[in-house]
């Protein structure tokens, strides 16, 4: 099962990869187009922003399924165990809650948009809505996962890095994992 799912966001990764290079070449060959030879691809600024929206999704899951999202969690790491323990879930259910909410939105959106076409590619606006739905799905997946470890105890949340202080700590712990003991101090 394993497997199966860290395939799926090889996928993920690769389609948000996909997705960012037809970006790049339907906004960079429009503006070549446009001041080149005065013509332009009608549908680009369109499919670019649903390739956007894509992206930014797909992109919301991986980085939820890593752990890479920015938070503080200085107040946890004040909080005894049991404290810390409902704190972690209290947060999560809330997560739960506004991901349902996003779920039966985006499907609810997703439904109605169903014959609404987008003007410049004819595309229906289902798909555009549709993103909603591909994060909502697997996140509340991995936050139901996470409440599930963290209640019976997998996860201790007292050594469990659930967010990131912030990007530059991340980059400054990477640095610092290899052992310092061969640096010589000179006086």
């Amino acid at each position: 099962m394993t497997r199966i799912i860290d395939f799926y966001f090889l996928v993920l990764k690769v389609a948000i990869a996909l997705l960012l290079a037809g970006m790049v070449v339907l906004v960079f060959g429009n503006v070549v187009l446009r001041y080149a030879f005065n013509e332009g691809i009608t549908s680009s600024e369109e499919l670019s922003r649903i390739f956007f929206i894509w992206l930014t999704f797909l992109g919301a899951v991986v980085a939820m399924r890593e752990h890479s999202h920015l938070g503080v969690d200085s107040v946890l790491r004040r909080l005894p165990p049991t404290g810390a323990r409902i704190a972690v879930l209290l947060g999560h259910v809330l997560m739960l809650l506004a991901t349902w909410l996003m779920i039966s939105g985006s499907w609810t959106q997703t439904l109605i948009n169903w014959h609404v076409t987008a003007p410049a590619t004819g595309i229906s606006m289902a798909f555009f809505y549709g993103a909603g739905l591909a994060f909502g799905i697997p996140a509340f997946l991995i936050l139901l996962w996470d409440a599930f470890a963290i209640a019976t105890g997998r996860i201790d949340v007292t050594t469990a890095e659930f967010v990131r202080d912030s990007e530059e700590q991340a980059a400054l712990d990477e640095r610092l994992e290899p052992p310092l003991s061969g640096l010589a101090t000179k006086h």
